[in-house]
């Protein structure tokens, strides 16, 4: 079993280890599950289309999943990666802020 996911849709995270190790981008899905998300511009790959009937055949790019260990979030004041905290404000909702800047994360 996964620990909780603290990376969400449309957050921006940079790659931590791996061929793209420094490459940014904005979080497409996530697979919290399997642990997985989807991060645009990053582990992209060329899969080899057999051809078809009404198709030719063709080699397309295509972004892949990455662990979610593999990524941290971006700190949107110093625009370094940060590890995701939480605070309760004073309407009992709890949201995530950056740990290194305390800056919120979810507008």
């Amino acid at each position: 079993m996964f620990p909780v996911m603290k990376i969400k849709r449309n957050d921006q995270v940079i790659v931590l280890s791996g061929r793209d190790k420094g490459r940014q981008g904005k979080v497409l899905k996530v697979w919290p599950k399997k642990g997985l998300v989807l991060v645009e511009g990053v582990n992209i790959v060329k899969k080899h289309r057999k051809k078809t009937l009404d198709q030719p055949g063709q080699i397309i790019a295509m972004p892949k999943p990455l662990p979610a260990g593999k990524v941290a979030i971006v700190d949107p004041k110093v625009k370094k990666p940060s590890r995701v905290g939480y605070l309760v404000n004073k309407q009992g909702q709890k949201q995530r802020i950056s740990k290194k800047s305390q800056t919120l994360l979810d507008k």
